[in-house]
Formats: structure tokens, C-alpha cells, sequence
């Protein structure tokens, strides 16, 4: 008697692959790691220009106080967006010299910079520079642009 071959069905395997996911994955991961630093946020001011030395910001981020052209003091908010969540709150100097201190106890090296508009009065970036100095900051620095651009 012939014997004919039995047929069997091939095995599936219904488990989900996800080598290509997490590819995808890392790629989205290496461009959002790339365009990060890019984006730049906080209150729109125009920055006077100078020629001065860079500083490197790798060890700690430092303290950003930015005074805006009518004068009103913002705290480590650099975008230029005009939106109002972008902008953060305006905050008094009492309030920003409070956080200030409070930083200070935390990270007693840190950098404090005032990022004062070109337009402002000068008296306000002194004044804020003083009251910095009675508050504990023993070195003060001011963001400029740089003179090539």
C-alpha cells in the first residue's frame, strides 16, 4: 500500500517583533536630544552688544534674571515667543531675591546673570544688581550679544 505524505501546517508564531519599534524609538530619542538645547525659551529682550568672554554652562545651569523693556523682572525665562505661557509670570523683586537665596543655600557656587533689554533703563540693572549683592550673590554677570553678529 502507498503511503502518502502527511501534510502539516506550519507553526505561526504570533508574537510581535519589536526590534524595528525600538529602532524607531532611538531615532526619535537622537532627535529630540539634538533639537532640545536648540530651543530657546523666556521673555523677548534686546541684548546690548559687547565683546566679552563665553561662558560654560556645562557643570550647573545658572540663574537668568531678565529684565524686559518696560522694566519687568522675569527669572530664568529666555524665550521669544510672545505667548504667555512662554513668557512665565512677572515677578517682584522681593520674590525673585527670595528664589535667589533659595537657590544659593542649595548650590552655594552658583552663576546669577541679569539679561537686561538694550532699551532699559540702566538705573533697573543696577538697581537689580545691588539689591543681587545685599541678598548674598557675590558675582554678578550680564548677558550680552556678541559684537560680530
Amino acid at each position: 500500500m502507498i503511503e502518502l505524505p502527511q501534510r502539516r501546517r506550519p507553526s505561526v508564531d504570533a508574537s510581535i517583533n519589536i526590534v524595528p519599534y525600538i529602532d524607531v524609538m532611538l531615532v526619535l530619542l537622537v532627535i529630540f536630544m539634538m533639537t532640545t538645547p536648540i530651543i530657546e525659551q523666556g521673555i523677548e529682550v534686546d541684548l546690548p552688544t559687547a565683546n566679552a568672554q563665553i561662558v560654560d554652562f556645562t557643570e550647573q545651569q545658572p540663574t537668568i534674571i531678565t529684565i524686559n523693556k518696560d522694566g519687568e523682572y522675569f527669572i530664568n525665562s529666555l524665550n521669544e515667543d510672545d505667548s504667555d505661557v512662554a513668557q512665565g509670570e512677572r515677578l517682584p523683586l522681593g520674590i525673585i531675591a527670595g528664589r535667589v537665596s533659595a537657590r544659593l543655600e542649595i548650590y552655594p557656587s552658583m552663576k546669577v546673570f541679569v539679561r537686561g533689554d538694550a532699551n532699559v533703563a540702566y538705573g533697573s540693572v543696577v538697581s537689580l544688581m545691588s539689591f543681587l549683592q545685599k541678598q548674598g550673590v557675590d558675582k554678578v554677570g550680564i548677558v550680552t550679544e556678541s559684537a560680530e553678529n
